[in-house]
């Protein structure tokens, strides 16, 4: 599925929308942020995450992963950007953050080949300025329900 997004207040609203259509499932879920510096990988995380009632979402470029956890759900976003070697992944405890009702955002995920689980649903974004261009993929069943959740 191939996206225009025309300004920031868009970008917020595809996190929001996604994140939506999310918010009932109970098995771990990995969704992919790909793209260049500076294209808004971070923004539609952090809108994503603040739907479930986060108000202080903070970037993991130098934490590598900032947890968000409440009653309902358990976020993970990682920012594989700084990754020297994909085996940090694994002194973190990667797979741990794979248990059910557990949803990964991962930015830069290419950086961590090898050790990141497959992603479900993979957002690859680009552009300059304020206009985005998006392509949301499926990767699994549960994928392809989200991406039919989001385009209705």
């Amino acid at each position: 599925m191939d996206i225009v997004l025309k300004n920031l207040i868009e970008t917020q609203e595809l996190g929001k929308k996604l994140a939506h259509c999310c918010s009932s499932l109970q098995n771990p879920f990995v969704i992919y942020l790909i793209g260049d510096l500076g294209v808004g990988k971070t923004t539609l995380a952090q809108s994503f995450i603040q739907y479930f009632g986060f108000k202080r979402v903070k970037s993991p470029t130098y934490s590598l992963v900032e947890s968000y956890q409440n009653k309902y759900i358990n976020i993970h976003h990682f920012d594989c950007y700084r990754l020297t070697n994909p085996e940090e992944l694994e002194y973190i405890g990667i797979r741990d953050y794979l248990l059910e009702n557990n949803l990964q955002l991962i930015e830069w995920p290419e950086l961590g080949e090898g050790v990141i689980a497959d992603s479900d649903l993979s957002i690859e974004l680009s552009g300059d300025g304020d206009q985005r261009s998006v392509n949301i993929e499926f990767q699994s069943d549960i994928g392809k329900h989200i991406l039919r959740c989001a385009t209705t």
